[in-house]
């Protein structure tokens, strides 16, 4: 049992694992601050504009059972702002860790002969296929 609690604390205190529960907890409490965005700005906004109850329900039947559309749609609101958002800052973040890196473009080594279309090096002065003399490409 003392082997099994101590590789439990190994796994549990990795940097990947804690890193993992932080964004669980900061993105929980984002996911609180877009829902309180879309109730509270977003939906008064589209009901001031439309005149339509964001909030709304529909009975079904006479089963006292409701369908909440309203909240349906604020979900998807949320859904959409929040994917947004993470785009644009895994965006960020992508272009982030780019910056520095030298983008290292390899050059040719090959090209065609002008006259029989042949590869060729292109260091190369004469064509290995039709025995043409060719200007070496000059950089």
């Amino acid at each position: 049992m003392k082997k099994f609690l101590k590789e439990f604390k190994e796994f549990a205190l990795k940097g990947n694992v804690m890193d993992m529960a932080i964004g669980v907890i900061i993105g929980g409490a984002f996911a609180a601050i877009i829902t309180a965005f879309t109730e509270d700005f977003i939906n008064p906004l589209i009901a001031a504009i439309g005149g339509a109850e964001v909030g709304g329900r529909t009975e079904i039947g006479d089963t006292g059972a409701y369908i909440e559309w309203g909240a349906f749609i604020t979900s998807v609101i949320n859904f959409l702002i929040v994917a947004f958002v993470l785009f644009l800052m895994l965006k960020g973040m992508n272009k982030l860790m780019t910056i520095g890196k030298k983008k290292e473009e390899e050059a040719p080594l090959t090209r065609k002969c002008p006259y029989c279309f042949g590869e060729i090096d292109v260091k190369a002065t004469k064509c290995m296929h039709c025995t043409s003399d060719v200007e070496p490409e000059s950089k």
